[in-house]
């Protein structure tokens, strides 16, 4: 069902209610989370989920799955959702933290057909078998490598943050350091603590993360130039060898 309100039909005893959603580009869905687990999935456009774990990138025809109760905010990027709202109770198997999944082709019909149904659909004939198949679909998915930690504490998790929205490769451990009114080393040391990962190491993580809603709008020549690679065949190498895939395989 299309641009209906989960708040409108989270009442309804179904235990999985499909509801597909438009969104203008550049919008942010604010803080919030619901009681049921989700699969947030992009039929088309780029997503950037975000919780007070880290940060998740969500390319076209991928999806996030969203645990039960985890407060969330989503940047989209000219997108059409294709949600389905799930009693936890009807998936004992599902991530206790966001993942970013693969959907492929016959997940997409499924998908699509499942947005397709009214919200009150019949549970025991075709349509309720057609949710129990994506229901099995989803639980064969593996994650994919797409999220980045982001540090609870400040000024590290500002500076992360900020960095997010605008990756550049000027930005080096020095400033990050001199911002957070500590010496260099005192900063990489917090900062290993709190990510498992140098500034530095990090950071080239956060700009190949940007790059994949980059590569929806431009050529892979021009997005590497953008993100300072010294060439588009280092910055393919270095796509692929994070994401296991080339970034031509993202581009629309």
């Amino acid at each position: 069902m299309l641009n209906t309100s989960l708040a409108d039909a989270d009442h309804l005893a179904t235990q999985v209610l499909p509801i597909g959603t438009e969104y203008p580009p550049g919008y942010l869905l604010k803080r919030h989370e619901h009681r049921r687990a989700q699969l947030l999935y992009g039929a088309k456009g780029v997503m950037r989920l975000d919780t007070d774990e880290g940060s998740w990138i969500v390319p076209e025809d991928r999806a996030a799955l969203i645990p039960p109760g985890m407060p969330h905010e989503v940047l989209m990027d000219g997108v059409t959702t294709w949600s389905l709202y799930i009693e936890p109770a009807a998936v004992p198997w599902w991530p206790e933290h966001c993942e970013v999944i693969e959907v492929n082709a016959l997940l997409r019909e499924l998908l699509r057909a499942a947005n397709a149904l009214p919200l009150e659909y019949e549970v025991r004939g075709r349509d309720g078998a057609l949710i129990d198949l994506v229901l099995h679909e989803l639980r064969a998915q593996t994650p994919l490598p797409f999220h980045i930690t982001v540090p609870h504490e400040e000024p590290f998790r500002g500076l992360c943050q900020r960095y997010l929205e605008a990756p550049h490769l000027a930005i080096d451990n020095r400033a990050w350091a001199a911002e957070a009114a500590m010496s260099p080393r005192s900063f990489d040391r917090h900062f290993v603590k709190l990510t498992g990962s140098t500034p530095a190491a990090w950071r080239a993580r956060a700009r190949l993360l940007a790059s994949l809603g980059m590569l929806r709008h431009e050529s892979v020549t021009d997005v590497s130039a953008t993100l300072g690679y010294q060439s588009p065949a280092a910055f393919s190498a270095a796509f692929s060898q994070v994401f296991g895939q080339p970034p031509s395989s993202f581009q629309s």
